[in-house]
């Protein structure tokens, strides 16, 4: 049944569909798989379009063709986020009992202290993703429709399910569309599919479980008409479209907590829960064994509180892992969340993006093959540096083999590209894989005018045909040369030029077998053909139809992999990390890659293999497969949820808004940032500058780095926090005055956070720290050897501290020296702590001390100015309660620090002489 005739056929359909009863538009269950007739019947729609009756009735609804604004995250509502923390509860809870005690200078410093926290985390998280904004951008804003039989322009948003919309090239698809009609028509779907070339559409139905890359009868919203035309009914609008789909999906994906915040949250519920229970019980033994009034019971509870919290660790997180991010920027990741920046540190699994990520994107020839011989072609991309090899490995004379000659030509006389170098790099315009043999055509040496051809007229390519055809003017008259699918070329030759110019019959079965061989190593295989053309002046398709042609051979053609993947891949790797390739290309295109990379892709797993399985099949399968080709959305996710469900922490790449909910699910999103859509990059937690699969594997570096500096940041601090809490808790147990005060602790805490803490975010990768497995997610922020250190070293400081200020007082020094002193006593150990924890297994006795982190030096020497402020100005001796001690009264600090140095240095001396154990 031709179309014309289906059109008449359903002409007062419309007018029976739209009657007023007929409240609902018609459902019909993948319109992909029905004949278009029948979509528009089902949809009571004709050749005609809609009248405005029914219009308004779908109008009302379906509501318009536009997708759902989704909440926005205030400013307010990020700063107050950054309160939802154990430690800081206790904090604010200190300044409510100290403003009812009218302690107001303590009050004053504590909300100091929490604000100060509060306003790092809000200027260094910026605001979330809004992935959904993005892809509302993807939406055409105009479209033709065809109402009560006019043709018309009208805002994409007014179209209902039914519309006969009009499609031309450079149009963006404004709804989905079950196609009635088309002209050569490709549609760029790489944002929805993953395909790395535009998709060629006709009309006829396909399998309902057809993927969605596969379904070549519909138009989906969002794409981009890459050439030709067609029209189609509307079978889809707003969040009833594929985009509209994933746009669903992204809502209902939760954003995974990263393994720092979880280890921190933990972290942070332990300390509040420890220091709260403690301060309880500090005040109950108080009340029993001494008579302490309520005021000096209260105070001293928040002391300890204050001084057992560390309420400088929020601020050096969230400045180390902004240091963090300014040094991957500049290995062109951008990094959007910062906690991303560590979890790339501990992923497990990476699973990629094919095209465009472990590829150039920039399709290439890399094989040639004519009866005289098979050849390879050098260099990848569209620069047009490269060599045609023989088997041999010698460089091929085009005059040795007129099939090899006869290919160049057509590759550079059949085709619309064209290069243009631009400084460095060279610019393709026009359809990839006319680039790519373009360029091999310039690897050549070609001279099309030197051999006598010119052009005189084209036959554009056409979907439904599948070649492109020329006609030249040539010394020894006109020819038609062609290139297309090879079955369609085939078909249409009964010779073949054989190796010295020769013309006999055709070999067809031993065609097949070559194109065979090379689409099984994963490449695009064309062909060409010519014949001569008496008497004609221009090609028309007849004249190719007629068949008579000579077949000269075969062009494989591959989207390469990046000169720098391969060593990339095999560095994760040698890290312990997993890679594997998701992609909606074929699975032989996708396998084939896969090995040349170093992915094993002997196991790979295709879309429909992943429907049939069920979620607990799917963590098995997954467990053991590296390969998934043809994948739609759906698969994407649910392959990241059976992954993590295993125990992985997984990283996805991704550029097409397809890869949007898997991007958001996934530990670490990254989205390309050169090629990437808008809504993919939103989804992101990281995007890459270069679109290169390389800069992942520097970014886990830099995270791995980052943890580990983390980690001696924490382990440095806490004994600072752990003596100063000792110092009370004993004090007031022993019914002793506090030798240091609540403010007092503050000032420790903060000096000590924003200098010495934050030198350890500019320390150095450790040696080896990318042949070490990732981390385990699961383990304890503090491993014991960590515990243990932070013990010691806190009893060391604390009881030293305490040491020093009865020593002064059974001097006779007044209560502010000797609590001055104490105060220096913390100070100056810490300062000496540092130097040892730098290096947490290592000695700290050797040149790098000295030479690998400048800014711990230049740190210290803030920190010790910051001290002397404390000490000898008027202004902080009132504030503080302390006063200027004589230049004697270092020594105790100094010879305390020693001794913790020595001590420390012993125990990891001890620690490397046994086997280490995490």
């Amino acid at each position: 049944m031709n179309r014309e005739k289906a059109f008449k056929e359903h002409e007062d359909v419309n007018r029976e569909a739209s009657g007023v009863e007929q409240k609902k538009t018609p459902q019909l269950e993948h319109p992909h798989a029905h004949s278009h007739e029948d979509v528009l019947g089902a949809l009571g729609t004709g050749p005609e379009g809609l009248d405005a009756q029914l219009v308004a009735l779908r109008q009302e609804e379906h509501g318009p063709n536009k997708l759902p604004e989704p909440e926005q995250e205030t400013a307010v509502q990020r700063l107050l986020r950054q309160f939802n923390d154990p430690m800081i509860y206790v904090l604010i809870a200190a300044a409510i009992v100290t403003a009812i005690l009218g302690e107001w200078i303590d009050t004053g410093v504590i909300v100091a202290v929490v604000l100060i926290n509060a306003v790092v985390g809000f200027v260094q998280e910026g605001k979330a993703a809004d992935a959904l904004a993005a892809i509302r951008t993807m939406l055409s804003p105009h479209t033709d429709v065809k109402r009560e039989g006019r043709w018309t322009t009208i805002d994409a948003a007014e179209l209902v399910p039914g519309d006969l919309v009009r499609l031309r090239s450079g149009d963006r698809v404004p709804a989905d569309i079950r196609l009635a009609a088309t002209s050569s028509l490709r549609i760029e779907e790489s944002a929805l599919t993953g395909e790395s070339v535009p998709a060629d559409k006709h009309t006829d139905a396909v399998e309902a479980e057809a993927d969605l890359g596969d379904r070549s009868c519909m138009a989906y919203s969002g794409t981009i008409v890459a050439a030709g035309s067609g029209r189609g009914y509307v079978t889809g609008t707003g969040t009833k479209t594929e985009i509209g789909h994933i746009t669903r999906m992204l809502h209902e994906v939760e954003s995974v907590d990263t393994p720092l915040t979880r280890s921190m949250a933990k972290f942070s519920s332990i300390v509040a829960v420890v220091c709260v229970v403690l301060a309880v019980v500090m005040v109950i033994a108080s009340i029993i064994l001494y008579n302490f009034t309520f005021a000096e019971l209260m105070m001293s509870a928040i002391g300890f509180a204050v001084a057992a919290i560390p309420e400088g660790l929020p601020a050096v997180m969230a400045i180390t892992l902004a240091l963090g991010v300014r040094r991957m920027a500049k290995r062109r990741a951008i990094t959007r969340r910062m906690n991303s920046v560590e979890t790339l540190g501990s992923v497990t699994t990476i699973c990629t993006d094919k095209t465009g990520t472990l590829t150039r994107n920039e399709m290439t020839v890399r094989e040639v093959v004519t009866l005289g011989g098979h050849y390879d072609v050098t260099g990848t991309g569209y620069a047009p540096e490269g060599e045609v090899l023989t088997g041999e490995g010698t460089v091929a004379d085009l005059n040795s083999d007129p099939a090899l000659l006869r290919l160049a030509v057509v590759a550079d006389l059949v085709n619309d590209a064209s290069l243009e170098r631009n400084g460095d790099n060279w610019e393709m315009s026009g359809e990839p894989t006319d680039g790519g043999i373009k360029t091999f055509a310039m690897k050549s040496g070609v001279d099309s005018v030197a051999q006598g051809l010119r052009k005189q007229h084209v036959l554009p390519f056409d979907s439904e045909y599948k070649y492109m055809a020329t006609l030249c003017e040539g010394n020894e008259g006109p020819v038609i040369l062609a290139k297309g699918a090879p079955d369609r070329l085939l078909a249409r030759c009964t010779k073949q030029l054989a190796a010295h110019g020769e013309v006999e019959e055709l070999d067809k079965d031993g065609w097949m077998s070559r194109i065979e061989e090379l689409g099984s190593q994963g490449m695009r295989v064309l062909a060409a053909m010519a014949k001569p053309a008496e008497g004609l002046n221009k090609v028309r398709r007849e004249d190719v139809d007629a068949g008579e042609f000579t077949f000269l051979g075969l062009y494989g053609i591959i989207d390469p992999p990046r000169d720098e993947v391969i060593e990339a891949v095999k560095l994760v790797q040698g890290a312990g990390v997993r890679v594997r390739m998701i992609t909606g290309d074929h699975v032989s295109t996708a396998a084939a890659i896969a090995r040349e990379v170093g992915i094993s892709g002997d196991s790979a797993m295709s879309g429909a293999e992943i429907e049939a399985c069920s979620d607990e099949e799917l963590r098995q399968r997954v467990a053991h497969t590296d390969v998934f080709a043809r994948t739609s959305p759906e698969h994407k996710l649910r392959l990241v949820q059976a992954l993590q469900a295993n125990g992985e922490v997984v990283a996805m790449t991704g550029d097409g808004v397809n890869d949007a909910p898997s991007l958001k699910q996934a530990d670490v999103g990254v989205a390309m940032g050169i090629k990437g859509t808008e809504a993919t990059k939103e989804a992101a937690d990281v995007v890459l500058a270069d679109d290169n699969f390389a800069t992942i594997a520097a970014a886990m570096h830099e995270g791995r780095t980052i943890y580990d500096n983390l980690r001696k940041a924490i382990v440095f601090m806490l004994p600072t926090n752990g003596a100063q809490g000792l110092v009370i808790l004993i004090a007031m147990l022993a019914g002793m005055t506090l030798p240091i005060t609540p403010l007092q602790v503050l000032w420790v805490n903060l000096i000590t956070a924003v200098t010495l803490s934050l030198s350890l975010s500019f320390e150095p990768s450790e040696p080896g720290i990318m042949n070490r497995p990732p981390r385990d997610p699961k383990t304890p922020l503090l491993n014991c050897e960590a515990a243990i250190r932070i013990i010691y070293v806190s009893l060391l400081l604390g009881g030293t501290a305490i040491g020093a200020f009865l020593y002064e007082r059974s001097q006779g020094v007044d209560l502010e020296a000797a609590r001055t002193i104490a105060v220096n006593t913390l100070v100056v150990g810490q300062i000496f702590f540092l130097f040892t924890s730098r290096f947490f297994r290592v000695s700290a006795l050797r040149a790098a001390l000295f030479t690998t982190n400048p800014i711990s030096w230049l740190c210290v020497a803030i920190m010790l100015g910051l001290q002397l402020i404390f000490v000898y100005t008027p202004f902080t001796q009132a504030m503080f309660e302390t006063t200027a001690v004589g230049l004697e009264t270092w020594l105790v600090p100094l010879t305390v620090g020693v001794v913790i140095f020595a001590v420390v240095e012993i125990d990891k001396a001890v620690r490397r002489a046994v086997p280490h154990r995490e």
